[in-house]
C-alpha cells in the first residue's frame, strides 16, 4: 500500500447510467452500449487511470412516457451484479458498484447477491443504493405497489438496516447468526450463506438531494454524491450532510463525497466551450425536446416541429403525476406557471421548442475547460473540502472516458491531489475510508 499524500486526494468515479439523454449513444462512432466489449473497454481505462469505482446503472423495467414505452433510450442490458462479476474477472483493483433499488427488491435475497459480488471481487464491490419512484416497475413484482417519496426511504432505511445486520451476522469460525427483523415496511427470517471478503461488506453508495435522502447518507452511506456540483452548492450540500453525520456520531472522515459531473475538455477554453454546445445538441434531440414537453403539456405533441415553436395549445390542468417517475420532486407541482415562464423565455429569445429544452431540461456540462483548468478547479474543491472528488457522468464513449485519463488525470497528480499508484486491493482502501471492525485481514 502506497504512503498517503500530505495534501487532501482526490476521488473518481464513473457512472455508466442505465437509460437518460446524458450519454450519447447515438453517434455513429459510440460503441455497442449493451455489448460486453465496451464495458470491458471502459472499466480497464478507468483502471489504467486510478479511478476509485465503475458504477453501474440499473433499470428493472424500461422507462415509459405518459403510459407509453419510451423508446429513445438503451435496453437490452444485463443484471447489474451479472455484468460486474464479469468485469471483475478482466480487472485487479477498480471497485465495481451496483446500482439496486431498495423499493421493490428484498433485502435477504439483495444482501446475498451484493456479498457474493464482493467475495468473488475479493473485496472490491459496493452498492448504490436507490429507492425507486415509478409504479411501472412495481407492476414486475408479486409485492406491487408505490410508495411516496418520504415512505420509500422509510422503507430503504429498514432494508440497509437488515442488509448490514445479514452481513455481519457472520462470526470468525465461519458460523453465521439468525436475523430477524418485523418492521412496518421489511419482514425477514434469514441466515446469511456468504463469506464475507476482505473488506468486510459491499462499500454503501447513496445518491439523493432530498432531506430523507440526505438522513439516508447521514446514517448509512460510505459515499454520497448529488446534483450540488456547483461551487457554492457543493460547500452548503458537505456542510449540511457533515452536520447530519455527527448527529448519527459519526466523523467526517467515515464519508466520502463525490458530486455527480460531466468533463469537457479541448486544448482550447474557446474549443471546450464549442464541443460542449455540441454535446449538448445531440443530448436534446428532437425527440427528446418533444417528450420532455409531453410530460408538461399532458398531451402527444408528437405532431409538432422540435425546430418550431413551442405548442399552441393550453397544457391539461393536472399536475403530474408523481407516480411516473419521470421528473424530479420538486418539479411536480406548478406546472402552468413553469409554462408561462417557458413561454415568456422563448418568445424573448426567439428559441423553438428543441432550443427551450435545450436551456431547461436537466442535464448541463459542470466542468468546461482545458485539462489545466478543470485541474485547477478541482483542486480547489478538494483543498476547501467543498467535496472529496466527483462521480463522472460521461457524455460520449470512449472520449469521455481516454480524455479524462489520458489529459487530466496527469495534471491533478502534478497538483499533488490524485495517487500514482493504487492504495491497496480492496475498495474502502481506495476511498480511504476507515477499516469495518468485522472486516478480515488481507
Amino acid at each position: 500500500m502506497t504512503e498517503p499524500s500530505t495534501r487532501p486526494q482526490l476521488h473518481l468515479g464513473l457512472f455508466y447510467a442505465g437509460v437518460g439523454p446524458q450519454l450519447v449513444w447515438t453517434d455513429p462512432d459510440a460503441p455497442s452500449h449493451t455489448a460486453i466489449e465496451t464495458f470491458a473497454d471502459v472499466v480497464r481505462a478507468l483502471e489504467r487511470g486510478l479511478f476509485d469505482a465503475f458504477f453501474l446503472g440499473e433499470g428493472l423495467r424500461v422507462r415509459e412516457n405518459r403510459g407509453r414505452i419510451f423508446d429513445l433510450d438503451v435496453a437490452g442490458r444485463p443484471d447489474a451484479i451479472t455484468q460486474l462479476s464479469a468485469l471483475a474477472a478482466v480487472t485487479d483493483r477498480i471497485g465495481l458498484v451496483a446500482t439496486q433499488n431498495t423499493t421493490y427488491n428484498y433485502p435477504a435475497d439483495l444482501a446475498r447477491r451484493l456479498a457474493s459480488l464482493d467475495l468473488l471481487s475479493e473485496g472490491r464491490a459496493g452498492w448504490n443504493i436507490v429507492t425507486t419512484d415509478n409504479a411501472w416497475t412495481g407492476a414486475n413484482f408479486r409485492r406491487g405497489g408505490w410508495l411516496e417519496h418520504e415512505r420509500r426511504y422509510d422503507r430503504a432505511g429498514q432494508f440497509v438496516d437488515a442488509a448490514k445486520e445479514l452481513w455481519a451476522s457472520r462470526d470468525g469460525d465461519g458460523s453465521a447468526r439468525p436475523v430477524e427483523r418485523e418492521t412496518d415496511l421489511v419482514r425477514l427470517r434469514a441466515l446469511a450463506t456468504v463469506a464475507a471478503s476482505p473488506q468486510g461488506r459491499p462499500v454503501l453508495f447513496q445518491a439523493g438531494d432530498s432531506d430523507g435522502g440526505r438522513e439516508l447518507a447521514a446514517r448509512h452511506a460510505d459515499v454520497v454524491f448529488s446534483n450540488n456540483t456547483e461551487y457554492g452548492k457543493a460547500v452548503a450540500y458537505a456542510a449540511d450532510l457533515r452536520e447530519r453525520l455527527a448527529r448519527y456520531g459519526r466523523s467526517p472522515d467515515s464519508l466520502r463525497i463525490l458530486p455527480g459531473a460531466s468533463v469537457i475538455l479541448a486544448d482550447t477554453a474557446r474549443e471546450a466551450a464549442d464541443k460542449a454546445r455540441w454535446m449538448r445538441t445531440e443530448q436534446v434531440n428532437g425527440p427528446r425536446a418533444i417528450a420532455f414537453f409531453e410530460q408538461y403539456w399532458g398531451t402527444d405533441l408528437s405532431g409538432y416541429d422540435p425546430d418550431g415553436p413551442l405548442p399552441d395549445i393550453e397544457p391539461s390542468e393536472a399536475e403530474l403525476d408523481p407516480s411516473r417517475g419521470t421528473i424530479a420532486i420538486a418539479q411536480r407541482t406548478g406546472k402552468l406557471a413553469q409554462i408561462r415562464k417557458w413561454r415568456e423565455l422563448a418568445a424573448e429569445r426567439g428559441l423553438s421548442l428543441r432550443e427551450l429544452a435545450t436551456e431547461v431540461a436537466p442535464g448541463h456540462p459542470s466542468f468546461v475547460g482545458t485539462p489545466s483548468s478543470v485541474a485547477d478547479e478541482w483542486t480547489r474543491y478538494v483543498t476547501t473540502g467543498a467535496a472529496d472528488g466527483f462521480n463522472i457522468v460521461p457524455d460520449l464513449l470512449p472520449s469521455s472516458v481516454t480524455d479524462i485519463v489520458d489529459k487530466l488525470v496527469p495534471e491533478l497528480q502534478s497538483r499533488g491531489v490524485y495517487p500514482t499508484e493504487y492504495r491497496g486491493t480492496t475498495l474502502r482502501e481506495h476511498l480511504q475510508l476507515p477499516p469495518l471492525p468485522t472486516a478480515r485481514p488481507n
